[in-house]
């Protein structure tokens, strides 16, 4: 935004500049009068002077310095609206790759950036505006997490020399897939091309991209490559159904109206050379809708959809729910024609095993494997039924344990219920009176508690141990890694927050130097003023109302609605003291209902097979 040649900026930018959360920057203004008038926006979405706001930030002492990574983003933005912020920011990183003179960006934001990449490195700076840029657009950019990159980069094979993605937005996929030849891309939006390509050439990856609708006007005909990669638009009704009725890409059937991922299967087939392999990123509901099952039986029956890998909800930004991994390879005429699928279930962090198993299936289409709860090599006239249902979890059954070490499971169980009953906290019957509270922005206000929220990034599998909600709820290995720079690290003493549903989950962290992950809240209390187990104990017990669905279909926690109760120092330690019991015996119990769990699996599993017997009396 411009207010004459003035840089602006909103209450969210604000925030970021200070590392505060946007409820922080509505109580300075409230309670700084000389906090800066707005100059531009409208009333819900006022715009500041970023000078004034800087100059402000400074005296105030809330920022040492302005980051310069923050003075490049907000000068870039002034001088482009949000539906033109894509060309401004391909063209700093064309200019930061290949040089030139700037024709859209003016001279004095050129010489910013510059400084930055003079301070950083051009490739960190080109890093930084790709990331920002696809956080700023992430509720309309449905990117690939990196991990679910890597693993369908991996799962395309390790001798691919070419590669298509006819559908790759800011080129995720396509910088995945290493040591090849050359790559090739299309995307939609010219914008969007134009970053892709930066990213191809950040990744060190020799690629063109073009620009236009992949399904409508091909900008690769007669191309074929080793390997296609696609993460296509989910949901997509206007496609080009009616205008695309008699293509000759419908080798397996006409894609039915509302089935617009099958069309990109087989746009994808049609641009493979024999032998090449295709791997998409697909809903989960593709592998089951009734509209498509044709489709999905003449792909099986021409040994062509090879493997259905799932994934858990919220693998895919974008979509909260369950996608698949589809992989298919392309008929090569030899005259072998796979007899089984090979289905799978598994976590991105499970990539080693994943890829293993499709390495072994594709050198032997004929293998039958059955790892329960795992991967199963499915004979495809079992699939091709009346409904034609590919979804791995139809066909994986349990997961098995050895029913050798059920004696060894017994004794651990027994053992962890007289832990866990050791661990269970006493409290004494109260009157039930209301508590008086106060909300977490006015804690912030006083200086009290600080409000830190985790922006949108790529999680790239090195560096530094992230925080994930996973962990938070579901009591998940710390496995999850990306490098620090940027991101925020998270103190001993610290809260941190998660959403799901309308249930919350919430940490003290005891264990420095973690990062904190992509939709988590941290508030950092004061420990003179707030105990941080009694904080974290009404947070999410008191804060339900503080859950907000986001257009993606995920859950975040809004601080600005949280309450705890108002007590003294001394009171907050009595219930803190309990809530640190608390959460000690949930975490076991949660440990001990995993035992549990494999206890009676392996149990199960031997009485049935043999070879466990029941005990000869039983009393």
């Amino acid at each position: 935004m411009m207010v004459g040649d003035e840089a602006t900026v909103t209450a969210a930018d604000i925030a970021r500049m200070a590392g505060v959360g946007r409820a922080a920057v509505s109580n300075w203004r409230k309670r700084h009068e000389d906090f800066p008038e707005p100059v531009g926006g409208t009333a819900t979405s006022p715009a500041f002077s970023l000078q004034a706001v800087e100059a402000w930030l400074l005296e105030q002492g809330k920022v040492e310095e302005l980051p310069l990574r923050e003075r490049v983003w907000q000068q870039i933005r002034a001088v482009s609206d949000d539906l033109r912020l894509g060309e401004s920011v391909a063209e700093a990183t064309e200019l930061l790759q290949r040089g030139g003179k700037p024709h859209i960006l003016p001279a004095s934001v050129w010489k910013v950036v510059r400084r930055y990449a003079q301070q950083e490195g051009e490739a960190e700076a080109v890093r930084f505006l790709l990331d920002r840029y696809a956080d700023v657009h992430s509720r309309r950019l449905a990117e690939t997490p990196a991990e679910v990159a890597d693993l369908m980069a991996r799962l395309a094979g390790p001798d691919v020399r070419s590669v298509l993605d006819p559908a790759c937005g800011l080129g995720v996929l396509l910088a995945a897939v290493r040591d090849v030849e050359h790559a090739y891309g299309q995307e939609q939006e010219g914008s969007l091309a134009r970053l892709a390509q930066s990213r191809l050439t950040l990744s060190g990856v020799d690629g063109t991209v073009e620009t236009g609708d992949s399904l409508r006007a091909d900008a690769w005909p007669g191309l074929t490559v080793d390997a296609v990669v696609c993460h296509p638009p989910f949901n997509e009704r206007n496609w080009g159904y009616d205008d695309l009725t008699d293509d000759p890409r419908w080798e397996y059937g006409l894609p039915p109206r509302a089935e617009p991922e099958l069309a990109w299967v087989q746009h994808a087939l049609a641009h493979l050379r024999p032998g090449g392999v295709a791997v998409l990123l697909m809903p989960a509901a593709a592998a089951n809708r009734r509209s498509g099952r044709r489709i999905r039986s003449n792909l099986l029956r021409g040994g062509v959809l090879q493997a259905v890998i799932g994934l858990p909800p919220k693998a895919a930004s974008g979509t909260g729910l369950p996608v698949h991994v589809w992989v298919l390879r392309k008929p090569s005429g030899d005259g072998r024609s796979p007899s089984r699928v090979l289905m799978a279930e598994a976590d991105p962090g499970d990539a080693d095993a994943i890829v293993e198993r499709w390495r072994e299936f594709r050198a032997d289409p004929a293998l039958d494997v059955d790892r329960p709860g795992e991967s199963r090599t499915v004979p495809i006239i079992d699939l091709v039924d009346e409904d034609v249902d590919v979804t791995p979890s139809r066909h994986l059954g349990t997961r098995a344990v050895p029913a050798d070490t059920y004696p060894l499971l017994r004794e651990r169980l027994a053992e962890g219920f007289g832990h866990l009953s050791a661990l269970l906290p006493e409290a004494m019957a109260g009157a039930g009176r209301e508590l008086p509270t106060v909300g977490l922005t006015e804690l912030e206000r006083v200086g009290a508690l600080v409000v830190q929220q985790a922006g949108r990034f790529e999680i790239d599998g090195v560096g530094a141990p992230v925080l994930t909600d996973r962990h938070l709820f579901d009591g998940e290995p710390l496995e999850t890694r990306t490098l620090p720079e940027g991101r925020t690290t998270v103190e001993s003493g610290d809260v941190v927050v998660a959403a799901r549903g309308n249930c919350l989950a919430a940490l003290v962290v005891e264990t420095p130097g973690l990062l904190l992950g992509p939709r988590l809240v941290l508030l950092r209390p004061d420990p003179e003023r707030l105990d941080p187990f009694f904080l974290a104990g009404f947070v999410r017990t008191l804060s339900s109302a503080a859950t907000v669905g986001t257009q993606s279909g995920a859950t975040r926690f809004d601080p600005r609605r949280a309450q705890v109760p108002r007590l003294s120092p001394e009171e907050q330690r009595r219930y803190g003291a309990v809530f640190r019991q608390v959460f000690a015996f949930e975490a076991a119990l949660r440990e001990l209902n995993a035992s549990g769990r494999s206890t009676v699996t392996a149990l199960l599993h031997g009485l049935t097979h043999g070879t466990l017997t029941p005990p000869e009396e039983i009393s």
